[in-house]
């Protein structure tokens, strides 16, 4: 199902987040272990919730909105109970990881917003002024494009002004050739292509214990970067932390199995 935005005019910039509904054994697996499979959902919950928050924050300083293009088919129902009615939902669950990227851009457009953004669901603390630089590179007339490199290879975001489907093709997707990969396609289309900083994503073990230390440090915290609160994975992990022995997991070396970023997709 396709709701719209908003009743009103569409916002200038639409952001999308690429997510899955919270079903055990089916989201954050690679997080499985250290977390258990129930734990898993719980985390992927929480991050929908901090991501949407996230663009609302970034709401306050540019003309943005929040949509959830969702997988899989048939379950608006979670995310209706989940959000609010003013988050868009819009069904995706294409086959192809990029077919989904660019039918949630190119839907995004027809709508009638002069930009659209796709980002993951695994980045729950990214700064908001990356979602805010990001609408702004796209505002100015002109075509461009604005991508969010991922640390290990992937992208968190990307914002297009038009549908170019060729930024979608011979991507080899949940690789850390993504990133390389899709400036390429840029390039080869001669589309301007604006970097945001990189930012990391929660997908293995050591990005959980990053996710961890950044929301309930064990010490005071030596830097001031600007981190998105992310209230709910915070309160998550620590209820997780205090009642339910993750903290012992976590700690276990022989868990610590590393995997690829998976780029903008839950």
């Amino acid at each position: 199902m396709d709701a719209a935005c908003h009743t009103g005019s569409p916002a200038s910039c639409a952001i999308a987040v690429m997510g899955k509904a919270s079903i055990p054994g089916k989201v954050k697996t690679r997080l499985v272990p250290p977390l258990t499979a129930d734990e898993a959902v719980q985390i992927n919950t929480a991050f929908l919730q901090d991501i949407v928050d996230n663009i609302d924050a970034a709401a306050q300083h540019v003309d943005v909105s929040p949509c959830i293009a969702y997988g899989p088919a048939g379950s608006e129902g979670f995310f209706r109970t989940l959000l609010t009615s003013r988050v868009s939902l819009l069904e995706c669950a294409l086959p192809d990881f990029g077919d989904c990227l660019h039918f949630t851009i190119e839907t995004l457009l027809g709508r009638g917003h002069a930009s659209a953004c796709v980002i993951n669901s695994d980045s729950p603390t990214l700064p908001t002024a990356a979602l805010i630089e990001a609408a702004r590179i796209l505002a100015p007339p002109g075509d461009r494009a604005v991508l969010g490199p991922c640390l290990d290879g992937g992208y968190y975001l990307l914002g297009l002004k038009r549908p170019h489907r060729h930024l979608f093709e011979r991507i080899d997707w949940s690789t850390e050739r993504v990133f390389d990969q899709t400036r390429a396609r840029a390039a080869e289309i001669g589309l301007p292509l604006v970097l945001l900083e990189p930012w990391y994503d929660v997908d293995d073990v050591s990005a959980l214990r990053r996710l961890r230390e950044e929301l309930l440090p064990s010490s005071p915290r030596s830097d001031t970067a600007p981190i998105h609160g992310a209230r709910h994975a915070r309160a998550a992990l620590a209820r997780m932390l205090q009642t339910q022995g993750l903290a012992q997991r976590l700690a276990d070396p022989v868990q610590d199995l590393s995997a690829p970023c998976h780029p903008v997709a839950g």
